[in-house]
C-alpha cells in the first residue's frame, strides 16, 4: 500500500503562487510515476500533470502549460507542483496520485493511477 498526503493548498490572488506538496510513504517511492489531478465544484475530476520516477519526462494539461511545474525529490519521497500565475479557473481540490509503473502510456489518465490522496484546496481570487 502506499499513502499520499497532499499539502501547501490555500487561498490566493490571481496571478499569486502556491506550492503543492505530496509525501509519500509505504513503498518505494522512485518505482511510481505521479500525477496531479483537479476537482472542482460540479465537475469531473481532470488531468494537471504527470511525471516519471527519474523526473526524466513531464506532462501537462494545456490549460495550465507554461504555469505549472511538476518536480519530484525521491530521496525525501515528495513530489511538488509549483503553480504560478494562478486564475480564478485553476481553483479546485487538487490531487495527487500514485501508479504502480515507473511510466506510463497515458498519463492524463485516471485509470492508470492505483493509489489516490485526500486533496488539498486551492482557492484562486480574482
Amino acid at each position: 500500500q502506499v499513502q499520499l498526503v497532499e499539502s501547501g493548498g490555500g487561498l490566493v490572488q490571481t496571478g499569486g503562487s502556491l506550492r503543492l506538496s505530496c509525501a509519500a510513504s509505504g513503498r518505494t517511492f522512485s518505482n511510481f510515476a505521479m500525477g496531479w489531478f483537479r476537482q472542482a465544484p460540479g465537475k469531473e475530476r481532470e488531468f494537471v500533470a504527470a511525471i516519471s520516477w527519474s523526473g526524466g519526462s513531464t506532462y501537462y494539461a494545456e490549460s495550465v502549460k507554461g504555469r505549472f511545474t511538476f518536480s519530484r525529490d525521491n530521496a525525501k519521497n515528495t513530489v511538488y507542483l509549483q503553480m504560478n500565475s494562478l486564475k480564478p479557473e485553476d481553483t479546485a481540490v487538487y490531487y495527487c496520485a500514485a501508479a504502480d509503473s515507473r511510466s506510463l502510456v497515458t498519463p492524463w489518465e485516471r485509470y492508470e493511477y492505483n493509489y489516490w490522496g485526500q486533496g488539498t484546496q486551492v482557492t484562486v481570487s480574482s
